[in-house]
């Protein structure tokens, strides 16, 4: 629909940003990611002109930008294993994958689905051997968000979702290679510390 009007009134679909989402997710939430590509994109102005961004296809594959993203890497992992030790008393291991899920609860956000997906990782890893454990990427699952005071379900998903972890966290053959938490209290802040530290987001 919006292509077929685009190609008659082209001068009519405009798309501008304000540099909202770079200033608010990178250099506010990221300040250690920001810095990094200001230097190797050599210009501080790619925030509010995005197709800067460009230059950083010339240094792809340079061992030291890798080396300097992994650091970053560690550095926000580090920030939130901190943050989930505190609120929740888990203790995550820093290098392991961060498969965030963060979302209004709802069913059709697919909490649920990511859990039974969790119970079932958990179980495979209860039929393997010690050695075919030791193979497999170690794992912290993370979910967070909010709902309605008023809503039943979400209510019933925090709570599935803590007691599965409850399982999962305690059992000495496979936590370490698979934690769960549930963040309490998410906002935007809260955001701001799990966003740059995941691995995989569940959107």
């Amino acid at each position: 629909l919006f292509a077929d009007f685009a190609s008659m009134f082209p001068d009519r679909f405009v798309n501008v940003t304000n540099g909202v989402t770079p200033r608010r997710w990178m250099a506010l939430a990221n300040p250690k990611y920001t810095e990094l590509v200001c230097k190797w994109c050599d210009d501080h102005h790619w925030m509010t002109k995005l197709s800067k961004l460009t230059a950083l296809l010339d240094v792809i594959g340079d061992p030291e930008l890798e080396r300097e993203w992994q650091e970053v890497r560690r550095y926000n992992k580090e920030i939130l294993a901190l943050h989930i030790e505190d609120e929740t008393g888990i203790a995550v291991d820093r290098s392991s994958l961060f498969d965030v899920h963060v979302k209004r609860i709802h069913e059709y956000k697919r909490q649920s689905l990511n859990l039974l997906s969790v119970i079932h990782r958990w179980d495979e890893l209860k039929r393997m051997s010690a050695e075919e454990r030791a193979r497999t990427v170690e794992r912290t699952v993370i979910f967070a968000g909010k709902a309605a005071p008023g809503y039943e379900v979400a209510k019933i998903t925090i709570k599935l979702i803590n007691n599965v972890a409850a399982v999962i966290n305690h059992d000495l053959e496979t936590n370490a290679y698979l934690k769960l938490v549930f963040l309490p209290e998410y906002k935007v802040s809260l955001a701001e510390i799990i966003i740059p530290a995941a691995d995989v987001c569940q959107q």
